[in-house]
């Protein structure tokens, strides 16, 4: 087991999973989204990036894996990003030992780096809720609501809540404000809404006044989570091992670990790994064998 332990939050990597948990006064996005158990087959890769005052953890999963990061679709701020986990300076030791565990372990795993046909994570739980600007959005699993407030266009308000089933939605667009332009939270019915989202009855105008406007983009995950044509449940992809525990090899296992001995030997003769790397995977795989 290793993990680290920051004001940020806390990561624990058991060898399956990677386990991230949130600190008590990190980004409203973090916050809600809570605890998170990152299968090992859902990694793409992890880093460390130090600086002067410690530095930052980075865990990058398979595109396509995380109905969140597909909603964000790259505009999470460093704040509100869930994999992401500022380090205090003494604990640096820490953060580069938990990076070598996880390669180590995508290593030994032969777990690939590229994208996923399905989410390996469920995303947020339901009921949830978020959003701002000129009102609110909540879904419960099945039934999208946008709730106006004061702000919100007669438009908007003379129509009431809108709920719109699951079944109806056909695509979920979240964008956050920047700057002087406005966000948005729109949800699409057949065709793409011509007017903008100010006056469409399905989309909330956000104006980026707090961080908690962001997080209409768990809705919007939750959202895509749920919808067969994004990529449904959490399953696993057809290119990705199972998840969950690892059973002891069995006799005709012994075949592959010891292919992996050779590659990683392979690896070690070319210069890709460091003799400590080497010597930790080796170890790991003999582990395995006896």
């Amino acid at each position: 087991m290793a993990d680290i332990i920051s004001r940020d939050g806390t990561w624990s990597f058991d060898g399956e999973t990677v386990r991230i948990v949130p600190g008590s006064k990190v980004h409203p996005v973090r916050q809600d989204l809570g605890e998170l158990s990152v299968p090992l087959h859902a990694v793409a890769g992890v880093s460390f990036e130090p600086d002067r005052k410690g530095g930052r953890l980075r865990l990058r999963l398979r595109t396509g894996a995380c109905p969140v990061l597909r909603a964000a679709d790259g505009r999470l701020k460093d704040s509100a990003d869930p994999y992401q986990l500022v380090v205090e300076k003494d604990r640096t030791g820490v953060a580069e030992y938990l990076v070598d565990e996880i390669r180590n372990a995508l290593l030994i795993e032969q777990v690939p780096d590229g994208p996923v046909d399905r989410f390996l994570l469920p995303g947020p739980s339901v009921p949830v809720s978020g959003g701002g600007g000129d009102g609110t959005a909540s879904f419960d699993g099945e039934t999208v609501r946008l709730t106006w407030n004061w702000k919100a266009e007669e438009s908007k308000t003379t129509g009431g809540t809108v709920s719109l089933p699951l079944s109806e939605v056909t695509g979920v667009r979240w964008i956050p404000a920047i700057g002087l332009e406005n966000g948005s939270l729109r949800f699409d019915r057949g065709a793409v809404a011509a007017t903008t989202p100010k006056y469409d009855p399905y989309s909330l105008d956000l104006w980026g006044l707090s961080k908690r406007e962001y997080t209409a983009v768990l809705v919007a995950a939750a959202v895509l989570a749920r919808m067969p044509v994004s990529g449904g449940p959490a399953t696993p992809a057809a290119n990705a091992p199972a998840a969950g525990p690892a059973p002891a090899p069995a006799a005709d296992d012994h075949d592959v670990l010891l292919r992996r001995l050779r590659e990683l030997g392979e690896l070690y003769e070319a210069g890709i790994l460091t003799d400590e790397e080497f010597a930790t995977a080796k170890r790991a795989v003999l582990d395995r064998l006896r």
